[in-house]
């Protein structure tokens, strides 16, 4: 391989990285935007209702006697 097919190679090669930088870039733009509208979304009912199920769950395994000092 002569110099200026290694030089075209290695042009190449940069090229590619910068296009592969920049479709990272833009997935991760994307990502970003769309992790921030997810963001803005009220929390269904339906986890809200699972959540408050789980408290009074874990409060009820805890026992009356959590909490209290010796008697």
């Amino acid at each position: 391989m002569g110099e200026e097919e290694k030089r075209g190679e290695a042009g190449k090669q940069r090229g590619d990285a910068a296009e592969t930088l920049d479709l990272g870039c833009s997935i991760g733009a994307s990502l970003k935007a769309l992790y921030r509208s997810l963001e803005q979304e009220p929390v269904p009912e339906l986890f809200l209702d699972l959540l408050e199920k789980l408290d009074r769950a874990e409060a009820a395994a805890e026992g009356p006697s959590k909490g209290r000092g010796p008697l």
